[in-house]
């Protein structure tokens, strides 16, 4: 393929069953990523990890932090600064039991991969340093899910700071997908005093690379993305700054993003709405084009 886009060999005979009608798609996840952004010399950079290859979802293709809710995320009442639930549920298009979990997943995610925490001790305030070892063990209980978030944040007397998130986009994985996820995309600023690391079990390598240069290594076929990556990264190349694009969030459309496969003239004609340049034509038995 002449681009960085992810394409799964077994999509093909996946999309022509469910054209076909003999395909019966799974219920999506939901689930949460985070674009974290830093200034760089030339403007912002924005942090992203390589998933291993051996990973069955995505492998080899590079993501932000995130993952799934974690259901105990809508079972208790996380101490919460920012925006109400309420305010949330309306952006976010759910309700507000739902938003909260959502948004845990963004900051818990992101403290769990990257080792960044969007939490403070006020509701004006945020951490420094969180890489100490007692740090470590709080995180890894959560990626164990030993620990809820809320029990995290009660035993550190923080509170989730959802003022430091914008919604960006919200996309849906295809139907014919095996795994899927309803996946709401968060822009955020790196927090003064913390720094990424490496912390996922599930990546083997991390960087900062300004938007544009990602882009055009997944134009040139360098770096493998998945189209809501890729997608998310071009609307962040026109900002001058990261507190821009954090500003810029709030003017985003949230409506999701879910392809669309069909059968045409012999060929199945996969597309995501209003994203042209995702489209693939899979002929009977070949490759897509």
């Amino acid at each position: 393929m002449g681009n960085g886009q992810w394409f799964p060999a077994e999509w093909p005979e996946r999309i022509r069953a469910l054209a076909e009608g003999t395909l019966t798609p799974v219920a999506p996840r939901r689930a949460a990523t985070v674009m974290l952004l830093k200034d760089g010399e030339a403007g912002p950079v924005v942090h992203m990890l390589r998933r291993r290859a051996s990973m069955a979802f995505a492998g080899g293709a590079y993501a932000y932090p995130g993952g799934g809710v974690d259901p105990r995320d809508d079972e208790h009442q996380i101490r919460w600064a920012g925006p109400t639930r309420a305010w949330w549920a309306r952006r976010l298009g759910v309700d507000e039991t739902s938003a909260q979990a959502v948004v845990c997943a963004a900051v818990r995610e992101t403290y769990e991969e990257a080792g960044v925490l969007l939490a403070g001790p006020s509701p004006d305030s945020v951490v420094g340093d969180t890489t100490g070892d007692d740090w470590e063990a709080d995180r890894a209980a959560l990626v164990a899910r030993d620990l809820s978030f809320a029990e995290f944040l009660d035993r550190r007397g923080l509170v989730l700071r959802s003022d430091l998130l914008g919604a960006w986009a919200r996309w849906i994985t295809p139907e014919f997908e095996s795994r899927r996820y309803d996946t709401w995309f968060f822009v955020a600023v790196l927090p003064e005093g913390q720094r990424t690391r490496n912390a996922s079990t599930e990546a083997d390598r991390t960087v900062w690379i300004r938007p544009a240069d990602a882009a055009a290594g997944y134009d040139k076929g360098e770096l493998l993305m998945m189209p809501p990556t890729i997608a998310t990264l071009r609307g962040i190349v026109e900002y001058e700054s990261s507190a821009d694009a954090l500003a810029g969030a709030a003017a985003r459309d949230l409506a999701p993003v879910l392809a669309e496969a069909r059968l045409e003239d012999g060929e199945v004609v996969l597309s995501w709405p209003g994203h042209d340049e995702f489209t693939k034509h899979v002929p009977t038995g070949g490759a897509p084009a």
